[in-house]
């Protein structure tokens, strides 16, 4: 029997790369019916092996910088290979490239820094959201489109999310310039801030492109748009639980030659600012026959 808890350690596993070499590690895909890698995933993983290899005790990634350059192949393993570019006095830095069938699929650079007191600011968490208690999960809100949505309705999911301004296939016709998602890992995680710092790096790709079509009133199931994402940077600027509830607040930027651009902000309930992504992709029109 699948527990409340088991898509979550399924998750964490899916992170947990193998070291197979010194700086390079061996990371698989979940058994699902997908086309490609997800990008959170391999994001996610190359965090990981980023991150198994700073030696200096108390570095937390602070940024990040990735490309996606090619499709991820779902059915073989992904080879992760770490450059270990600079180790100083507070910051170590890290390149990871990630390999299959002999070429580069994607490639991450990500900077650890030691803590350290500083100057604090931050803008204030969007007012008036309703608490995600009183928001529907994923199956309660997508009900009604589950013939449409098929088995991907069904998959097991590792992370809560609770769209705060309707759902992805309603408001199809009806433009906005963002949205907000309360999400969390659903379950319970142990006090790592590197491991929290991965599942939100996972969760960060989950709907931010999505974003960036808001404006132009296209949703899921329309079938206008080809989409893929192609870069992914991050900040992490306080520390956070990935499974406490975290708000995801969604701008679209710009969409311009074929690409869009939407940046999110992700504030603790109590209003801490805790990370910064920008996200850009491909958004090509589909001519339908």
């Amino acid at each position: 029997m699948t527990t409340a808890q088991q898509p979550l350690d399924d998750l964490v596993a899916l992170l947990d790369v193998e070291a197979i070499e010194v700086n390079i590690f061996r990371g698989n895909s979940p058994d699902e019916n997908r086309q490609r890698v997800f990008g959170g995933q391999v994001a996610g993983q190359a965090l990981v092996a980023a991150a198994r290899t700073i030696d200096q005790a108390g570095r937390d990634v602070h940024s990040l910088h990735a490309y996606f350059l090619r499709p991820g192949d779902p059915t073989v393993p992904i080879l992760y290979e770490v450059d270990r570019l600079r180790d100083g006095k507070s910051f170590s830095t890290r390149r990871v490239v990630a390999i299959q069938h002999g070429k580069v699929i994607f490639n991450l650079q990500a900077s650890f820094h030691a803590h350290e007191q500083g100057l604090d600011y931050q803008p204030q968490m969007p007012r008036d959201v309703p608490d995600p208690e009183s928001l529907p999960d994923f199956k309660t809100r997508m009900e009604p489109y589950k013939k449409q949505l098929g088995e991907w309705y069904d998959r097991p999911r590792p992370i809560d999310t609770r769209y705060v301004d309707s759902d992805p296939i309603s408001r199809e016709g009806n433009p906005r310039t963002g949205q907000r998602v309360w999400m969390r890992a659903d379950g319970s995680l142990p006090a790592d801030q590197v491991l929290h710092s991965c599942i939100v790096t996972y969760a960060s790709d989950m709907t931010l492109l999505d974003t960036a079509l808001l404006p132009h009133g296209i949703g899921w199931t329309d079938g206008k748009v080809q989409m893929a994402s192609i870069d992914h940077a991050m900040w992490f600027h306080r520390p956070f639980r990935a499974d406490d509830w975290l708000l995801y607040d969604q701008a679209s930027l710009s969409t311009s030659s074929a690409r869009g651009l939407a940046g999110g902000a992700i504030f603790t309930r109590n209003g801490e600012l805790v990370v910064s992504v920008v996200q850009e992709g491909l958004i090509r029109l589909v001519e339908k026959k």
